[in-house]
């Protein structure tokens, strides 16, 4: 797919991210994630990011996620798959190829390591993350890589495959200032940790689609969801808020790294094996699951 052609599929529906399954010595398990992964795109998800996020990016190889790559790409079908790309811009631009090279519809760019850096050191990074790749490419803006209003436009100007802008800063006033500069140039993707709990707010900003992290155990729910703030249906919104991601945020919020833990554990609750999370990430308590489980059964997975 194009550049442009994955920005159209992007905006046209909801996104997800699969966990990333490992075995209990926490090597990949390539066959569980390529099962789970053929599930998932028989919903409607216009798009699957392979090692996001919520794949746990962070703890990955490269060579481990252009592997992840390859095994999505191998199983979801039609439904596009964007690679995670990060790290300092040398990993970068050689994860961006990787992907690339394993067959990739596009690339998400997650923030650089560490340092906090002017825009125009962002600017340098994307830019050459972008020149690195024929793939389209979506800026996260998030955590140490906030680039500002300006910096988006000029990396709009400068980099033709820069194709989305996702915001996990929770910062309005940012992104209705690019949503309103950059208008149909960009896609623009909710990224906030549980999106769903600020997706009403964020969708009337500008904000086209947003990526749904309990997508991976719940779809139909994360589908009625979305559905129902597409059609402005507050009653069935209010009614999934107060039901399922009010309580289920309760749980995520209780230890730090549990809006990935908390994943991957309702995952192993629908009856898939996707392994335990990677250190330094901890997995939800045994108490803790069966809270969640109590959660999945009244959603009806």
């Amino acid at each position: 797919m194009s550049p442009q052609e994955i920005k159209a599929r992007i905006s046209s529906g909801l996104l997800s991210f699969p966990v990333t399954h490992f075995k209990d010595d926490y090597s990949l398990n390539l066959e569980s994630y390529s099962a789970h992964v053929g599930w998932l795109s028989g919903f409607e998800a216009a798009a699957l990011f392979a090692a996001g996020g919520t794949g746990e990016f962070f703890s990955l190889l490269p060579e481990e996620i252009a592997a992840l790559t390859r095994a999505a790409k191998a199983v979801a079908g039609q439904v596009p798959i964007i690679a995670g790309c990060g790290y300092g811009t040398a990993l970068a631009t050689d994860i961006a190829r990787r992907a690339e090279a394993a067959g990739a519809d596009g690339l998400l760019l997650l923030p650089h390591y560490l340092m906090d850096v002017p825009q125009e050191g962002i600017y340098q990074h994307v830019k050459r993350v972008c020149d690195a790749t024929g793939l389209g490419v979506i800026l996260y803006n998030r955590a140490n890589s906030v680039a500002s209003v300006d910096t988006v436009a000029r990396l709009a100007q400068a980099c033709p495959n820069l194709i989305g802008f996702k915001d996990g800063t929770g910062k309005t006033d940012l992104v209705r200032q690019v949503t309103a500069t950059l208008g149909d140039r960009l896609c623009y993707i909710g990224g906030m940790p549980t999106h769903e709990l600020f997706a009403q707010g964020f969708h009337g900003i500008g904000l086209t689609t947003y990526s749904s992290a309990v997508f991976n155990f719940v779809p139909e729910l994360a589908l009625r969801f979305y559905r129902a703030l597409h059609e402005g249906d507050n009653a069935v919104m209010d009614s999934i808020l107060q039901d399922f991601f009010f309580p289920f945020a309760r749980i995520r919020d209780r230890e730090k790294g549990y809006p990935v833990s908390i994943i991957k554990a309702g995952v192993e609750l629908i009856g898939r094996t996707p392994g335990p999370v990677r250190p330094p990430l901890t997995d939800l308590t045994a108490a803790e699951k069966d809270s969640l489980a109590a959660l999945i059964a009244q959603a009806g997975a």
